[in-house]
């Protein structure tokens, strides 16, 4: 396994970016700077930012200002590079500030990143998938490991925890760092990362989009991600979406699906189609819901009048033969 050199270890007992176990301040706390001296951080854990809570951000700002100081640190060629609190620095630009109010730290690429994810993670501002590659950064920055590692670490100590394989002593050390991370975090522990969230890796880019930009609920995204038909897979998502469908109607939905997509098309097998369409509606909770009742009764009234429809033809028929015969 590749190891990266890190010259200054991070402690665990981290939790804040005003955590005294970092370098001393270089100013005050409540020190202004011109917001052009700002330069953001191109490894920010955050890539969207809900644009109804930025507008609310920004109606605040321009009534109060900002309340809570941005952490930046010095740049070597100038300037500073915002470590906490981007939100506040796009809303401070869009009310046109000239100057901000900062707190100055002399933190090292690592220290920096680390704190932001902190920030981010304490905050409960990311969302699952952003939440995931954060924790991911951060476990990485620990153990100096790669990111792309992080995961096949998780993989092997539960691996090693279900008797899977044998766990070596070097393991040992490395899941109580682990559990250091996640004590530190306070949201989950390694266990419930790895069953639950290092799963969202691998979903479809369209249903982490949907995620990242707080579309849809991360139970919802799982369950359509487990479509296989892409295109099938596509519609559900975006009726799930426009139509703010609840994780029931979506499981309904894909069942229908499915049953569509299994059966033949041809006219030798609808009775067997009737049969599993009533077996679906007998599993789902569609009684329970006034809305979908009325929608029940009005296909229902439908089949029965083409049953009569087809009853009155036949005995048309009959009669006409009795007529002709006569």
């Amino acid at each position: 396994m590749a190891r990266r050199k890190n010259n200054q270890p991070l402690k665990s007992e981290i939790t804040a970016p005003w955590a005294e176990s970092l370098a001393p301040t270089t100013s005050t706390p409540d020190s202004t700077i011109p917001i052009t001296e700002i330069h953001l951080n191109k490894q920010q854990p955050r890539r969207y930012f809900d644009p109804q809570a930025l507008e609310e951000l920004i109606k605040s700002i321009s009534q109060h200002g900002i309340l809570q100081p941005l952490l930046v640190r010095p740049l070597e060629d100038g300037g500073y590079e915002l470590v906490a609190g981007e939100r506040r620095y796009r809303a401070a630009t869009e009310v046109g500030l000239t100057e901000v109010p900062v707190v100055i730290r002399e933190l090292s690429n690592e220290q920096a990143l680390q704190l932001a994810l902190i920030e981010n993670l304490q905050r409960e501002d990311l969302n699952p998938v952003e939440e995931t590659e954060g924790i991911l950064q951060l476990l990485s920055l620990r153990l100096n490991i790669t990111f792309e590692e992080a995961p096949s670490v998780l993989y092997r100590l539960q691996n090693e925890a279900k008797g899977k394989v044998t766990r070596n002593e070097e393991d040992s050390e490395l899941e109580e760092q682990i559990v250091a991370v996640f004590d530190s975090i306070g949201i989950m522990n390694w266990e419930s990362f790895v069953r639950n969230r290092l799963p969202l890796l691998n979903l479809p880019e369209d249903i982490k989009t949907a995620l990242r930009e707080g579309l849809i609920a991360y139970t919802k995204a799982v369950a359509i991600a487990r479509i296989k038909d892409e295109a099938t897979r596509r519609q559900i998502l975006t009726e799930a979406i426009e139509k703010k469908l609840s994780l029931s109607e979506i499981k309904e939905r894909i069942l229908f699906q499915s049953s569509q997509q299994e059966s033949p098309s041809n006219s030798d097998s609808l009775p067997q189609r009737l049969k599993s369409a009533y077996q679906l509606l007998k599993k789902s909770r569609i009684w329970d819901k006034p809305e979908k009742r009325e929608q029940l009764e009005q296909l229902l009234a439908q089949l029965e009048v083409l049953a009569k429809d087809d009853e009155l033809s036949e005995k048309s028929e009959e009669e006409s033969s009795v007529v002709k015969e006569s």
